[in-house]
This record gives structure tokens, C-alpha cells and sequence, in this order.
């Protein structure tokens, strides 16, 4: 897919949702592919690439003759609301090149700053080797150290 396409596709979407009172706009697959000329495979793309929970977003889809996607923004306007979000970014588990593309974006969003990114990114456990445990024990590790760390940010 063009790269082209795909920008175009999503700056159509967020000036929908810049242009709701709500924090959702309901859209319908079949018609944002006719309007862009394109597969809905290619609005399955945009959607996963660009609206993702990593981005700020959330996807509702219901399929069938009277479909839609629902495109939320997620908030976090609350700290609980910020707290969820990085329960459920995270999970139960987080490899050292997920950690730092997720502290990316939040840092993008504005949910942390440089210097919160940077310390949070030199407190992880770098050398799985040095304390000989499994690499899956390693990232649940980091996934709780990672969770208690931005929850601590989230309340200031």
C-alpha cells in the first residue's frame, strides 16, 4: 500500500473525529474504500497502523450488512482512566523492544515526558544473561516494573 494512501486515509479520520463533539466517529468500511479508491484490506491497514490502543485508539467493529467501525479516542483524562490504559497496553508481559516503542508513544502523546522515558528506559533490565532466568520471566518482569513505574507518573 502507498504510503500516500494510508496518510491520506488516516488525516481523513482524525478530521472526523477533530470534528465530533464525541470521542468516536462511526464509519462503514465498504464506504471509506469506495471514497479512497481502494481494498478494504488497505482500511483494515490503516486502522491497524495508525489507530491502535499505542496510538490513543480504540477499534469497534461489527460486521455484516449494517457494519461499522467505531473508532474511539481513548482519553485518559482521569488518572484511573490512565492507569487502565497502561494496564492494558502492557499486559502480563513486554519484551525491552516493545517497552521502548510503547514509552515512544506515549512520550508522542504527551502521557510522558524525554527525561520519564529515558529514566524508565535505563531502569529496565537490560541482561537476561546476568540473572540466568527464562526470557518469558524476564519480560513479565519488566511488564510489572514497567506497569508500576508509569502508574507512579500517571498519579502526579
Amino acid at each position: 500500500m502507498e504510503e500516500n494512501l494510508t496518510h491520506t486515509i488516516e488525516q481523513y479520520i482524525l478530521e472526523l473525529l477533530e470534528g465530533e463533539e464525541e470521542n468516536f466517529v462511526s464509519l462503514r468500511r465498504k464506504e471509506l474504500a469506495e471514497r479512497f479508491e481502494c481494498v478494504p484490506s488497505q482500511i483494515n491497514y490503516v486502522l491497524r497502523s495508525r489507530f491502535s490502543p499505542e496510538h490513543g485508539y480504540l477499534i469497534e467493529s461489527r460486521r455484516g450488512e449494517h457494519g461499522y467501525i467505531r473508532i474511539l479516542r481513548i482519553t485518559c483524562e482521569n488518572p484511573e482512566e490512565k492507569q487502565r490504559h497502561i494496564e492494558d497496553l502492557i499486559g502480563n508481559s513486554i519484551s525491552l523492544h516493545g517497552a521502548h516503542k510503547l514509552l515512544l508513544r506515549l512520550k508522542d502523546r504527551g502521557l510522558i515526558t524525554d527525561r520519564e522515558q529515558l529514566l524508565i528506559e535505563i531502569s529496565l533490565n537490560h541482561d537476561v544473561e546476568y540473572f540466568d532466568i527464562p526470557q518469558e520471566m524476564f519480560n513479565r518482569m519488566n511488564a510489572e516494573r514497567l506497569k508500576r513505574m508509569l502508574k507512579g507518573i500517571m498519579l502526579i
